[in-house]
């Protein structure tokens, strides 16, 4: 008789890309080509000033534990990091070195939920939110967001999902799936409307350096409890790397501390030593020709994407266009795999609002692959439509 496992596993959903993962493996073990456009990570490494001051730790041994709050030089250079490019200014103390910003937003949950609370989560949106929050027996509400808002939450969706069980709001900007940005008046406003019921704002700023046509911003300065997460992963291309970092408010760092000396003990100490060199005027000019890159980019494959699907939101971040595809997103992405070669992320990931006619393409792939991918995709639509 098996031991049944806690219903928090049972669950938890599967990610579906991963069925579409493993066909294009098996595609490729049989000697077709895929084009990969369902993964959501650079296509680019770590800058060479990052790989080279991670070779120097490593011949220098620098190997053991760091505090768990991370490296004090590291929490040093992300602060100037927030004044330098923000003009924001962020007290060192208030910063956490994480295992990623999965490890970062897992803490947080278990900072702030309590079984039963609710925090609000948009739909669609990145899973791991509605789970971080299940993992502590806490309810992730969605707020169905849509195209007239940009798949951003809005104060008023706020203000009338709130209850008395509601305990903070979670979302991303620039967001996955949708690549789209909330207006920073829009946040400033959910920020003084969670600062007036005593709830905490979570904005998970992961991809905040790929934006295109505007600059970058941060939630951090906004009023009440304002937690931000970040990471090395998509603007700094270091996802293998597993290092993030949040910023708290001064009163909640020790109580983090405290679970994050349990639940990870402290984040990788070669990828802090690495990262140190991420901040460099090398590191940036790089990272900031990639960023350019990534609009080039965004701008064909969308030009290209709209002379067969829909395309409900202009996205102006990450590395994402989040598409409509008229019915049934899994075996339209099967399909569009299996005939086309092409692989992509059925909505239904990103949750239940509409998600099961989208379809979410990562374009972090060369300009020619993203125009042979266009090519195939239009070649594929045309035939889904007459199906």
């Amino acid at each position: 008789m098996s031991l049944p496992t806690a219903r928090r596993a049972q669950e938890i959903e599967a990610f579906q890309v991963m069925d579409v993962l493993a066909r294009a493996h098996a595609l490729e073990a049989a000697g077709r080509r895929v084009l990969h456009m369902e993964i959501g990570e650079p296509d680019f490494t770590a800058p060479e000033p990052v790989v080279e001051a991670a070779i120097r730790a490593l011949r220098d041994g620098r190997t053991a534990y760091t505090a768990t709050l991370g490296l004090p030089s590291l929490r040093q250079a992300i602060a100037r990091h927030y004044g330098t490019r923000f003009k924001t200014k962020v007290d060192e103390k208030r910063i956490a070195i994480t295992s990623g910003a999965s490890g970062g937003l897992l803490t947080v949950a278990a900072l702030y939920v309590n079984p039963g609370d609710e925090i609000l989560v948009p739909d669609p949106g990145y899973p791991g939110y509605r789970h971080f929050v299940r993992a502590f027996e806490g309810v992730a509400r969605p707020l169905a967001v849509s195209p007239e808002s940009d798949f951003q939450p809005t104060a008023a969706m706020v203000e009338k999902a709130w209850t008395n069980r509601t305990k903070g709001v979670l979302l991303g900007s620039p967001s996955n799936p949708t690549g789209t940005l909330i207006e920073p008046a829009e946040l400033q406003k959910i920020a003084r409307l969670v600062e007036k019921r005593n709830g905490v704002l979570i904005v998970d700023e992961i991809y905040q350096g790929l934006v295109y046509g505007v600059d970058p911003s941060t939630a951090l300065g906004l009023p009440g409890n304002v937690v931000v997460v970040n990471s090395f992963s998509k603007y700094f291309c270091m996802t293998g790397w597993r290092l993030g970092w949040v910023v708290l408010p001064e009163q909640s760092v020790r109580e983090f501390e405290k679970l994050a000396q349990h639940l990870f003990i402290a984040a990788p100490s070669i990828a802090q030593h690495a990262a140190l060199a991420a901040f460099s005027p090398e590191s940036i000019a790089v990272l900031e020709e990639r960023r350019a890159e990534f609009a080039r980019r965004r701008d064909l494959f969308l030009l290209e994407l709209r002379k067969s699907l829909a395309v409900p939101a202009e996205p102006r971040g990450a590395f994402y266009v989040y598409a409509g595809c008229g019915g049934d997103a899994k075996r339209f992405c099967l399909e569009l795999l299996n005939r086309e070669a092409v692989a992509a992320t059925p909505g239904i990931d990103f949750g239940a609002n509409g998600t099961e006619r989208c379809v979410r393409f990562a374009y972090t792939r060369p300009l020619p692959e993203l125009e042979d991918a266009a090519a195939r995709i239009r070649r594929f639509a045309a035939s889904w439509r007459a199906a």
